[in-house]
């Protein structure tokens, strides 16, 4: 077995059957079967890519089923870049464990030793004959009935023929038509559509909904529950004005609205549940005092900040569901099918078995949008109009509005040189409200109530009090402890509660913020040392893997060196929960006179173990990049005591096309190594490679995202 196939895998430890991840029919056409859903990031790619391998059968012979409840195995929620390590190493060792059973099938049949066959594209053959069969001969489209061996031997990686290769990028011919179908498509003939009115912010509740004045909606249909309320009709276009209708004829009882003190503020000096982090992993144990500023050499301290932002999904959420009075069905773009399965049963009050979630594609998001939510809104609607279809999609409003957002969070650090230069002490201390809201099973109803209609209903379903997540680099704390060699470090995380907004899991969770601040004061540190910011890293990294994606990125870039006239190049690395893919990103950028930055060059170096799909890889690298900055140069979610006021794409900009810097990419491939997973493993680098730029272009320090022009204009004006 090699080091990638590791049978620790929860995947495997909860379903060790191979059945539950390859199915082979009768004609030899191979199923593959996962619990992580595909957004965008090609784990099914890879998925079928692993299974091939193995397996030695073409690799259009290999399909990956669409994750459904009661088929697909749990593997909870798609998230934490844990696809390939936890469903890509059950995929190997179940494929491995098929193959040599169904060898020793073949031999059995055509009575020889297994040592006498070779099996090529599903065909096993005794070698220099003419005798063969068929895996689908072999298993007659009968499940296997065994254990998924995590012993077995699974071939070598210079047996590999596909694993590694490159290849053209599949699957784009149907976003480019228009054939693809998502979650929005899915309205067959019959089917209801459905929108659901809002209240003005969250802590509105209904007083009151004229019927009167409702009288004349024609086949436009009420349906509501408590302060919940929707509409549904069979004409798409008569759901949306009737909203209009229905939302000029509602009473709201609107005090108290949202806070609105400095949410930055609020963080610091609100009430806080703090834990000392050692190795990645907070303790419930008191938080230690900074040790005193030495007396020889330099201290430094400087606070970041981070705001509330979106995922901000360009297609806004939907979910279609079916209830015909005995099991609800609901198809979804959820990151968490079994998870959403167990919360909407509790709000619906029905047994898990009795509802069945269905992953759809739909606009992905990397984090918890607005997906779980609007299937719960589409099994409500569902509910009232039984034996219904119901099409329910959230309009951009509502998107920008209602979503979780990432919360706003705060960085403070220190950190003592030595007469040296090099970094004797560390102190992180990061402050945020929680990262996880995902509609995840707990004690008091706590995946129901993060479910948003749910605290609307009748029978409402509060959110519940957020625990510190006390897991290995984890929530807030991700990142928080650098991979540097610092010999003397403090790492504390701060979970302040009960701050003005709804927030969730989003691309990084706490690491984009923990990095843009490490990696940002890891330059202020260099310049204060007076040492180049490349070789300042170096002189403070250990792991060698580290070392080589850092030294590739800068040499790439041309760093040390001067940059062109009137721009600046930044550096940074981290290793994704420091124990994810490496990544480090170097970046040329300026700053024209409306005082906006312009990135014209990137570099992205990355070692994310062995490369199964190395296209997929580098759209995940770039994709992280690009969101990245994004956020770095122009998100934040705004509101005021009426609610969300950031309700659409001007009030809430996002990286347009024509600021994409050309981005190049560098893989170190390592055939045979675990698989590390990378799908976020470069938007924390990007953020403070682009801040470390903008100061060597124009010696501004900017500490508080986004580095919008208007940050410039204040920074430049101080």
């Amino acid at each position: 077995m090699n080091d990638s196939t590791n049978p620790r895998t929860p995947s495997l430890a909860e379903h060790p059957g191979v059945d539950d991840w390859i199915s082979i029919d009768a004609d030899g056409r191979v199923t593959v079967h996962t619990g992580k859903v595909d957004i965008g990031q090609r784990i099914s790619t890879a998925l079928a890519i692993i299974a091939a391998e193995e397996l030695d059968v073409a690799l259009a012979s290999v399909r990956v089923a669409r994750p459904r409840t009661g088929t697909a195995p749990d593997e909870g929620f798609t998230s934490g870049s844990n696809s390939m390590q936890e469903s890509g190493v059950a995929v190997r060792l179940a494929a491995a464990t098929v193959r040599r059973h169904l060898v020793t099938r073949a031999a059995a049949r055509l009575g020889v030793g297994a040592e006498q066959l070779e099996v090529t594209d599903g065909l096993v053959r005794v070698r220099d004959t003419n005798r063969s069969v068929s895996f689908g001969e072999l298993t007659g489209g009968a499940p296997l009935g065994i254990a998924v061996d995590p012993d077995v031997i699974t071939k070598s990686p210079d047996a590999h023929r596909l694993v590694g290769a490159v290849r053209p990028v599949g699957g784009l011919e149907g976003l480019a038509t228009g054939a693809t179908r998502f979650v929005h498509d899915l309205a067959e003939p019959g089917t209801l559509h459905a929108r659901v009115v809002r209240p003005p912010h969250y802590h509105a509740r209904l007083e009151a909904l004229d019927e009167s004045s409702l009288a004349s909606l024609g086949d436009v249909q009420v349906v509501r529950d408590g302060s919940f309320v929707a509409v549904a009709s069979p004409d798409e276009y008569r759901a949306v004005r009737a909203v209009e209708r229905v939302a000029a004829a509602a009473t709201w009882i609107t005090a108290p609205g949202l806070d609105t003190t400095d949410v930055f503020r609020r963080l610091i000096e609100d009430p806080r549940e703090s834990f000392p982090v050692v190795d990645g992993v907070p303790l419930r144990e008191p938080v230690p005092e900074e040790r005193p500023e030495p007396v020889g050499g330099a201290t430094l301290r400087a606070r970041y900040e981070r705001p509330y932002q979106m995922h901000a999904s360009l297609a806004p959420s939907a979910a279609r569901a079916h209830f015909d009075g005995e099991t609800m069905r609901v198809w979804t773009h959820s990151q968490g099918i079994y998870p959403l399965r167990a919360s909407l049963a509790d709000v619906l009050d029905l047994p898990r078995e009795r509802v069945v979630v269905e992953h759809a594609l739909g606009s992905g998001c990397y984090g918890h949008n607005g997906a779980d939510d609007a299937a719960l809104d589409a099994a409500l609607v569902a509910r009232a109009l039984r034996g219904k279809t119901v099409l329910l999609k959230w309009s951009r409003e509502d998107e920008h509005a209602w979503e979780p957002y990432s919360s706003a969070m705060v960085v403070d650090l220190r950190a003592d040189l030595d007469d040296s230069g090099a970094v004797s002490y560390w102190s992180h201390e990061t402050f945020s409200d929680t990262h996880r809201g995902r509609p995840r099973a707990g004690p008091n109803r706590a995946g129901a109530g993060r479910l948003l209609a749910s605290r609307y209903l009748a029978d409402a379903v509060m959110p519940p009090r957020a625990e510190p997540n006390l897991a290995h680099h984890a929530g807030i704390h991700r990142n928080a402890d650098p991979l540097y060699a610092f010999a003397n470090r403090r790492i504390v995380k701060h979970l302040v509660r009960d701050l003005p907004l709804r927030v969730s899991a989003m691309r990084t969770l706490g690491a984009y913020a923990n990095v843009f601040a490490a990696e940002s004061f890891m330059d202020e540190l260099a310049e204060a040392a007076g040492v180049d910011p490349l070789a300042f890293r170096l002189r403070h990294l250990e792991d060698p893997r580290a070392r080589e994606v850092l030294a590739a990125a800068a040499q790439r870039m041309g760093m040390p060196g001067p940059a062109p006239h009137g721009r600046g190049r930044g550096l940074a690395f981290a290793q994704y929960k420091n124990s994810k893919a490496y990544a480090a990103v170097a970046v040329e950028a300026s700053v024209d006179d409306t005082a906006r930055v312009r990135l014209h060059r990137a570099v992205i170096a990355a070692d994310a173990g062995e490369v199964v799909d190395r296209e997929g890889l580098r759209a995940q690298l770039e994709g992280g990049f690009v969101q990245g900055a994004s956020w770095t140069l122009h998100e934040a979610v705004r509101h005021d005591s009426g609610g969300i006021t950031s309700r659409d794409w001007e009030s809430y900009p996002i990286l347009r096309f024509d600021e994409v810097p050309e981005v190049e990419t560098i893989i170190v491939d390592r055939p045979g190594a675990p698989f590390l997973g990378a799908g976020e493993a470069t938007s924390g680098p990007a953020a403070a490679a682009i801040a470390n730029a903008v100061f060597a272009a124009t010696g501004l320090r900017l500490r508080r995202l986004p580095l919008d022009p208007d940050a410039i204009r204040r920074a430049a004006m101080s």
